[in-house]
């Protein structure tokens, strides 16, 4: 027999503003201890130092998490030209030094080339496996080794601002697995001045926004196992926002509890589409349509 979990079952996402200095997973053991939760788990891992939208899901809503994974999100951050460091950000070790500042007219050319379907290496510190090992594990003992280019579709990349010459601000909207540092590195030796990240903000992420819907993690503290840090909690079809949702049949939401396909009221999608179906105001799976019907792929206990 399967041990129970530990704590409440509550299920719904928390919008975390997480503060630098903070791992992602130590802002989750936070949000689980303060719900008392059962269950708990995040949608993007940011740098220790980074601050913005961590999106944490509880209970069911750890079934919606690829989804946001999967969304677009936007990085606003600052790159400090004329300098290489060994992490491709501000903690690391420089390597590298340029008098050559570009004009911002180069710059914002140079950021063309990094629009669209791109291939991008991985920082050498990141937590890519190789052999079964961390890249920052490797690269903290000195050891000798290459990341394979990734792909990574790049929607935006703007200049924000330019407080000074070594300085530029950038706002970028990317797909998937990327990573700024390495937009950073890149970007400087496209303009032949090196240049690493020196903060780094996560903006939004798919449906949630740091400055609109964001909790600190001081407020965490403050409304620890209150009624008022559950008011907090957003509902887990918010992690399906970027789905198109259906209407379950009674007897459709009969079968689709139990993982069987079951009949559901789609107007305007395909067959064959991904979609989510809702009954009595509230998800029950996640799926594919297939005629009338919705073939599960995930079913959720929310009653």
């Amino acid at each position: 027999m399967a041990r129970k979990r530990k704590g409440r079952d509550i299920s719904g996402w928390l919008v975390v503003d997480k503060p630098a200095g903070m791992t992602s997973t130590a802002v989750v053991n936070k949000v689980k201890w303060a719900f008392n939760a059962n269950k708990a788990g995040h949608a993007g891992t940011l740098d220790p130092d980074a601050t913005g939208v961590l999106a944490v899901a509880l209970g069911e809503a750890t079934k919606t998490v690829p989804f946001i994974t999967d969304a677009l999100k936007c990085y606003r951050f600052s790159v400090r030209l004329g300098q290489a460091t060994n992490t491709d950000d501000a903690e690391g070790e420089v390597i590298a030094q340029s008098d050559l500042r570009p004009s911002d007219d180069a710059i914002k050319e140079a950021l063309n080339g990094f629009l669209g379907d791109i291939m991008q290496v991985p920082p050498k510190f990141s937590a890519v496996k190789i052999d079964g090992q961390r890249a920052y594990k490797l690269a903290r003992a000195d050891e000798d080794f290459e990341l394979a280019a990734r792909p990574l579709w790049v929607d935006e990349l703007v200049m924000e601002d330019r407080p000074d010459a070594d300085h530029v601000v950038l706002e970028m909207v990317c797909g998937k697995g990327g990573y700024v540092r390495s937009i950073a590195r890149d970007l400087g030796q496209a303009l032949g001045c090196h240049g690493h990240v020196e903060w780094l903000r996560r903006v939004w992420s798919g449906p949630f926004d740091a400055d609109e819907d964001g909790v600190s993690v001081d407020q965490i503290n403050d409304m620890a196992r209150t009624p008022e840090l559950d008011d907090l909690l957003r509902p887990v079809e918010e992690g399906l926002a970027d789905l198109p949702e259906v209407k379950a049949t009674d007897a459709g939401a009969a079968r689709l509890r139990n993982g069987n396909p079951g009949m559901v009221i789609a107007h305007d999608i395909e067959f064959g589409e991904e979609c989510w179906a809702s009954y009595q105001g509230k998800p029950i799976a996640v799926g594919i349509l297939q005629g009338a019907e919705l073939h599960p792929n995930r079913v959720f206990n929310l009653d």
